[in-house]
């Protein structure tokens, strides 16, 4: 399926249908149901899913570009449904490149399930590279969970959760290790806080998922990793998918912000002139310039996600390229927004205010992984060599 055909999964009555239910959502602190209903209805959840599997077949590129027009409607709804695109795309990746240990995403992905990330926890800045989650063997190849997840997106309708946690002995020789498995939800040892409340993205509904001996079998053990920094081909998978559509959602709600800057330009009046704001040099200054900003953002996503499409890139550079576009993503949508609102004036620092949610929906990139901080460190070493 080309780009062009793809948008038809999200055509304009559909996204002006989510845009219309946003601020409710919004308001009421609310999972997007209905919003979520009509995506499964369209087959969009499956669109990572490789055509062999029972999916749309659709490459990231193509995703991603779907991603920011579901977000410049609805970024809400669209971050909750990224972390499921996240695992698929990440199994796609991975079964692009000749691995088949998350094939079981896109089996289950394909029959209908949804996926959710607990990968989130507490005071655990190293992500993936460590866990403060209890991985316990339990005998046959199975493992026991214990330990917080937080941040768990899509919790009211996660049919499977992928996880991971710490086994202290279940390496070589002793050594730590860490295990990823799939919880199903229909099992026990898993409990759902309801605690999201937050300033922005609500809807998204990511509640703090308590595991207490939660069992996952054999089956559903799909890679056991060192703990400490690694390039295996699950990390990569999470890593490209995630910085790569995470990126996009913020691309679509910079998007949103110029259209609104540029409504509220040609909609307010100056009384001292009385001619329309967009005739005033200061106001089409500003407003070019957030144009301009988005418009550099734009082929950086295109690009990386068309070398992940095609295999290509020197392994080396991958991980900064990555980090780099998600920090400039989400830097460029937060300036971008603060910029509109500026050109919007004081009516929108009202709560019923479109471009007021958008300010508080896009605070939240700064709290997805790589921060500022970690991906300025994975660019330096790249460039200038390991510290020590």
């Amino acid at each position: 399926m080309t780009a062009t055909s793809a948008d038809g999964l999200l055509d304009d009555e559909l996204l002006e249908r989510f845009r219309s239910r946003a601020a409710g959502y919004d308001a009421a602190n609310a999972f997007p149901s209905d919003d979520f209903d009509e995506l499964v209805a369209r087959g969009y959840l499956r669109a990572a899913v490789p055509t062999e599997f029972g999916g749309l077949g659709l490459g990231l590129e193509v995703v991603a570009e779907l991603q920011s027009r579901l977000a410049s409607a609805a970024p809400a709804t669209a971050l909750a449904v990224n972390m499921h695109l996240v695992w698929t795309a990440a199994a796609a990746i991975v079964h692009a490149r000749g691995e088949s240990f998350l094939d079981v995403v896109l089996t289950d992905a394909g029959a209908g399930e949804v996926f959710a990330f607990g990968v989130s926890e507490p005071g655990n800045d190293l992500v993936l590279f460590d866990s403060v989650t209890s991985a316990v063997p339990i005998g046959d190849g199975g493992y026991a969970f214990a330990g917080t997840k937080i941040s768990t997106s899509l919790s009211p309708v996660w049919t499977r959760l992928g996880l991971f946690g710490r086994d202290d002995t279940g390496g070589p020789d002793g050594t730590p290790v860490i295990v990823h498995g799939f919880l199903r939800r229909d099992e026990p040892g898993h409990t759902s806080l309801g605690d999201w409340d937050t300033v922005g993205m609500r809807a998204t509904q990511s509640h703090t998922t308590l595991l207490d001996g939660a069992v996952v079998p054999a089956s559903r053990i799909v890679r056991t990793l060192p703990v400490g920094p690694s390039a295996d081909p699950l990390v990569f998978g999470i890593f490209a998918a995630f910085e790569t559509l995470v990126a996009a959602v913020y691309r679509g709600v910079a998007r949103r912000a110029v259209t609104l800057a540029v409504e509220a330009a040609n909609g307010r009046t100056s009384r001292r002139s009385g001619a329309p704001i967009a005739l005033d040099p200061v106001t089409r200054w500003r407003v070019a310039d957030l144009w301009m900003a988005l418009d550099g953002l734009e082929p950086q996503i295109d690009r990386v996600a068309q070398d992940l499409d095609a295999l290509a890139g020197s392994a080396p550079d991958w991980f900064p390229r990555l980090v780099a576009l998600k920090v400039r993503a989400t830097e460029v949508a937060a300036a971008v927004v603060d910029g509109a609102l500026t050109v919007a004036g004081g009516s929108s620092y009202r709560a019923d205010s479109e471009l007021g949610r958008l300010f508080r929906d896009v605070l939240a990139g700064r709290f997805h992984p790589s921060s500022s901080d970690s991906a300025h460190a994975t660019v330096a070493q790249r460039l200038l060599g390991p510290l020590g």
